[in-house]
C-alpha cells in the first residue's frame, strides 16, 4: 500500500505540475483537463474552466503526487480553497544528493523554514514552504530515529 499526497489548487495546477515535475525530475507526468472529458449539456462548464486541471499525477524516484484545480463554479459545493499548514508532504530519501537537489528546487520562489542540517533525529533534515504555499519536510533517515527511540523505550 502507498500513500499519495493530493494537492488542490485555485486555477494554477498546470503551473504547479510543471514546477514539481521539474523540481523532482519526474519520470512521468499525466494530466487531464476538464475540457478533455465530455460535458453534461445540462450543466456545461464555463469556458474559462475547461482548461483547468481535473486530475494530474507526477511520478518521480518511487514517489507520486496527484493534483487538481478546484473549479470556481463548484466552490459553493466544495468551499473555498484555503492555503495553510494543514497539508505537509514528508520526503524520506536515503540519497542525500537527491534530497538536497529536491530541497533546492522546491525552495525556489518559496521560503526555507529550516535549512537542511544534521539534527538529533536525522542526519539530514529540513523544512520549507514552496511558492504554492505547500509545506515540505525532508528527512534522510526518519525510520532509524523512530526505531532507535522505540527500542530504547522497551
Amino acid at each position: 500500500m502507498s500513500a499519495i499526497a493530493y494537492l488542490n489548487f485555485d486555477g494554477n495546477a498546470a503551473q504547479a505540475i510543471d514546477f514539481y515535475a521539474k523540481a523532482f525530475n519526474a519520470i512521468e507526468v499525466k494530466k487531464v483537463k476538464f475540457g478533455d472529458i465530455p460535458q453534461d449539456p445540462n450543466y456545461p462548464l464555463p469556458e474559462n474552466e475547461l482548461d483547468m486541471i481535473m486530475e494530474a499525477s507526477i511520478e518521480f524516484a518511487g514517489g507520486k503526487i496527484m493534483m487538481s484545480d478546484i473549479l470556481h463554479s463548484m466552490k459553493s459545493v466544495t468551499g473555498e480553497l484555503v492555503k495553510g499548514n494543514n497539508i505537509l508532504i514528508s520526503l524520506v530519501i536515503d540519497d542525500k544528493q537527491k534530497l538536497e537537489s529536491y530541497f533546492s528546487s522546491l525552495s525556489e520562489g518559496g521560503y526555507v523554514i529550516m535549512p537542511l542540517s544534521n539534527t538529533p533525529w536525522s542526519s539530514c533534515f529540513g523544512m520549507l514552504v514552496d511558492k504554492f504555499g505547500v509545506n515540505w519536510k525532508f528527512n534522510r533517515d526518519a525510520e532509524l530515529f523512530l526505531d532507535n527511540v522505540i527500542s530504547n523505550r522497551q
